[in-house]
């Protein structure tokens, strides 16, 4: 098992900047991967940022936070990093941490219970 703590979400204006970090626990050398989801209400889930725990490649699929947002890791303490500069309203949501865990063949998903983040006009 595979668990994973998410803290740094908030209040902020518009034009600022907040740093998510997600913890991750437990069976932690299975891990292949992590990223960052966000869900606004009435909204889909879209991956925000991907990092490869073996490489270090980093994706950002959401063409609205490139040059905004950066994913970064720790691997010596099993953390993630969500930099998020000039944040506007649109990126309101809660975020949640993700992280791909390989057993033999088998890929298995764990979630963090999510960050809220909101940002003012």
């Amino acid at each position: 098992q595979v668990q994973l703590v998410e803290s740094g979400g908030g209040l902020v204006q518009a034009g600022g900047s907040l740093r998510l970090s997600c913890a991750a626990s437990g069976d932690t050398a299975c891990l292949t991967a992590m990223g960052w989801y966000r869900q606004a209400p009435g909204k889909e889930r879209e991956l925000v940022a991907h990092i490869s725990i073996s490489s270090g490649e980093r994706t950002y699929p959401a063409d609205s936070v490139k040059g905004r947002f950066t994913i970064s890791g720790d691997n010596a303490k099993n953390t993630v990093y969500l930099q998020m500069n000039n944040l506007k309203p649109g990126d309101s949501a809660v975020y949640s941490c993700n992280a791909v865990c390989l057993r033999g063949i088998l890929n298995t998903f764990y979630w963090g219970q999510g960050t809220q983040v909101t940002v003012s006009s």
